[in-house]
């Protein structure tokens, strides 16, 4: 089966080289050619746009970077839906909007074409390693066929149901980070005012009942001035604002979460630094000691 990857990026990257020593046939499009070296030096093949790729694979993954992007790639002057054919299959793998991904299945079902929604968690770490927790939304016919390629990507690969599910459910994982990555930022900036030894409170936080993923795995980079973006926050806020905005239309009121957005727009919008990874927000912590 050969399978086509729309997104070089830091998670792309990791889950094309699974794909890759998975033995499948993998063609990859980037906007940025030189992004994609290491997947191409790997043994990946080149595609010069979207349309050309759908041409040439059995199955496309995109993981791009926001909602207008995932348009643009579906639906652009060069994109899936000009050359994308019946008894195909597309995975949209990008945390975007349960509505776009309704979209986006709408319009591949007028044409015969399978889709699956399917947006991942795991960070870098997850993508590298080939253990992304997979939340898919779809047809179980269509599930059952591509969990074998998702099983190269993820070790948690769960269907929650029909179209848009899979964005619903990463929302849901998205408020619960919201809520540790906050946590994880006010233990260190307590921790540090407070005179106590970081590394060792980072240990014993972690063995205790305030254990969770992001002290694990982004209190050391922090603790080690490691501000890479395993998931950079620009793309955190969008997903935060979508949960929102998806939240608002239920009429259910997240305000833990409103406020965590408010912080991360700080830490974006006002302060630049939408390129560092998620556990920058602790710099927004040291800078409030001078406001």
């Amino acid at each position: 089966m050969k399978i086509g990857f729309i997104g070089t990026g830091v998670m792309g990257t990791g889950m094309i080289l699974n794909l890759i020593k998975n033995n499948y046939d993998v063609t990859v499009y980037n906007r940025t050619k030189a992004h994609a070296a290491t997947v191409i030096d790997a043994g990946a093949k080149w595609a010069d746009s979207p349309r050309d790729l759908a041409q040439v694979v059995d199955v496309v993954i995109t993981i791009v970077g926001f909602p207008q992007d995932v348009e643009e790639t579906y639906y652009g002057d060069n994109g899936l839906f000009k050359s994308a054919k019946a008894g195909q299959t597309l995975i949209e793998m990008t945390t975007s909007k349960p509505s776009l991904e309704a979209k986006i299945a709408q319009t591949a079902d007028a044409k015969g074409i399978n889709t699956l929604d399917a947006p991942v968690s795991g960070g870098d770490v997850g993508a590298k390693n080939g253990t992304l927790t997979i939340m898919v939304g779809g047809e179980q016919a269509v599930f059952d066929q591509m969990k074998p390629i998702l099983s190269a990507m993820g070790s948690n690969v769960n269907l929650f149901g029909g179209h848009g599910k899979g964005q619903h459910t990463k929302m849901a994982n998205q408020i619960m980070i919201a809520g540790t990555m906050t946590g994880l930022s006010e233990m260190l900036a307590y921790g540090k005012a407070a005179g106590l030894d970081l590394s060792a409170l980072v240990k014993t936080v972690s063995q205790g009942s305030g254990d969770n993923w992001s002290l694990d795995n982004y209190g050391p980079r922090i603790l080690a001035g490691d501000f890479k973006p395993g998931f950079a926050a620009k793309h955190f806020l969008k997903d935060l604002r979508i949960a929102l905005q998806e939240s608002e239309k239920m009429a259910i009121p997240l305000p833990a979460t409103e406020k965590a957005k408010e912080l991360y727009e700080k830490m974006v919008d006002q302060m630049g630094l939408g390129n560092d990874g998620t556990q920058g927000l602790v710099k927004l912590y040291r800078d409030m000691k001078t406001d």
